[in-house]
Formats: structure tokens, C-alpha cells, sequence
């Protein structure tokens, strides 16, 4: 099935679908795919919010607007360097918890569950951006950055809950 259709149906049955990519094997390569894409996709996603922010709006009285080609690179190495690794660790981290609490499923499945949660709501992440950048800090970006946590955290529980499930 495509990717595109498993996110839409990660939105109403995510066991269901951490359990179809479970039951395809081990595809390390799979995962880091899923890794590698969600952040570019969060990288930009932040665009928007940065062309804002290089030109003025949103800044402290008195502040030095930033260079956009600055603020890009930034992103760019937190999102694609940086954030994977501490990805990584907290997909180890969550798997060693759940051990704890009598999970029989690998660090594999916990590192699925995390990814693909997280490449499951990029699109909110997306719209977020998209808000960040046209209307700014208020209440509606907010709004949206509350429903991608929700629905981010819902989304990576049930999928960890299914990987830690199974041997």
C-alpha cells in the first residue's frame, strides 16, 4: 500500500497499521526512511515561520532582524542531524521502559512506532508551519501545534503498544 494511504489510515486505526509494517519485516532501511523524510518535511515546514522572522515580524523591540540563509542552516542541521540521533535515543529509551513493564516486542518496532508516528502527522506539522508564517504566534497556530501533540503522542503510543505487543 502506499505511504500516503497508511498515513491517512494511521489517523483512525494506527495499530492496525504499525502492525501491516511490522508484519513486512525488518526494514531498517524502512525506518530511517520514514526518520530522514519526517524531518526534511519539518524542515520545511519551518519556512514559512522563518521568512517571518527575516523580515522583522515577531521580533523584540530594538532586535536585529536575522538572515534568512542563517536561520535556514540552522534548522536544516538541528532538523536533519541533530534531531535523528536524539530520535534514535528516545526510540531506545521507550523500548527499554516498556521492557520494563513486560513489553516482548525489539527496539526495531519501538523505533517504527516513534518514526512512523511522527511521519504520520507531518501534515499537521505542516499546516502548523504554514500558520506560524501567515498569521503568527496566536492562539490559531497554537491551536494546531496542540492537535499534531495530541494526535502525535496518541499515534506513537498505539503504535508502541502494538510493536511491544509481539516478540
Amino acid at each position: 500500500m502506499a505511504v500516503t494511504n497508511d498515513i491517512a489510515r494511521t489517523w483512525r486505526r494506527p495499530r492496525a497499521v504499525i502492525r501491516d509494517l511490522l508484519n513486512q519485516g525488518r526494514r531498517e532501511d524502512r525506518a530511517i526512511a520514514y526518520l530522514m523524510i519526517s524531518c526534511f518535511l519539518i524542515f520545511v515546514a519551518q519556512w514559512p515561520r522563518l521568512s517571518r522572522k527575516a523580515a522583522g515580524f515577531d521580533l523584540p523591540a530594538g532586535a536585529e532582524v536575522p538572515e534568512l540563509d542563517r536561520l535556514m542552516a540552522y534548522e536544516f542541521l538541528a532538523w536533519l542531524m541533530i534531531w535523528p540521533l536524539f530520535l534514535y535515543l528516545l526510540a531506545g529509551l521507550t523500548h527499554m521502559i516498556a521492557r520494563a513493564f513486560g513489553g516482548k516486542g525489539t527496539g526495531y518496532g519501538a523505533r517504527l512506532a516513534l518514526f512512523w508516528a511522527l511521519l504520520a502527522t507531518v501534515p499537521a506539522l505542516l499546516l502548523h508551519g504554514l500558520m506560524a508564517g501567515l498569521v503568527g504566534p496566536g492562539p490559531q497556530t497554537n491551536l494546531i501545534g496542540v492537535v499534531w501533540l495530541v494526535a502525535f503522542l496518541w499515534i506513537w503510543f498505539q503504535g508502541l503498544r502494538e510493536a511491544e505487543s509481539k516478540p
